[in-house]
């Protein structure tokens, strides 16, 4: 029993995350490749003083020297950034599909998978929000994703 209750609990914190398409973004098999934990239903909670955990699986369509973190959230129409996760390069926090560490330069139609928490700071406002995340290089986006939120 022990067991079945260990593999039921695995299922539950890797399954994917309800996250929804970027405007003017279109990304196949977005929601499956998405998975942010603790998140079992949306909007996403996050309590204040906790860290949430992220993978994001990608695969750039060309050569990148670099990528970065873009992660805002919208409150009443104004995006605020994620202090310590917004503009942040992702190229130490990256794994192959085979799960071994890589690095930046990220080579064209290699899958990788992106791995990271991030703390939900105590001054961070209880509030509702949208937050709107983006690997990108530059001003281009690998993979975007938006997901509804609650700060509590």
């Amino acid at each position: 029993m022990f067991f079945l209750s260990v593999f039921v609990l695995t299922i539950a914190l890797t399954t994917a995350t309800d996250v929804q398409q970027c405007p003017g973004s279109s990304v196949e098999n977005l929601k499956e490749n998405v998975q942010l934990s603790p998140c079992s239903r949306l909007p996403c909670r996050l309590k204040r003083g906790s860290k949430q955990f992220i993978t994001i699986t990608f695969t750039p369509e060309s050569d990148l020297p670099d990528l970065k973190n873009q992660v805002t959230a919208l409150l009443l129409g104004i995006p605020f950034p994620f202090v310590g996760v917004d503009g942040v390069s992702v190229c130490d926090k990256l794994e192959n599909e085979k799960g071994e560490k890589v690095s930046c330069p990220l080579k064209a139609g290699t899958k990788y998978v992106y791995k990271d928490s991030f703390p939900v700071h105590n001054f961070y406002p209880t509030v509702d929000a949208k937050v709107h995340w983006a690997l990108s290089n530059e001003d281009k986006n690998v993979i975007c994703f938006e997901v509804p939120i609650k700060i509590k």
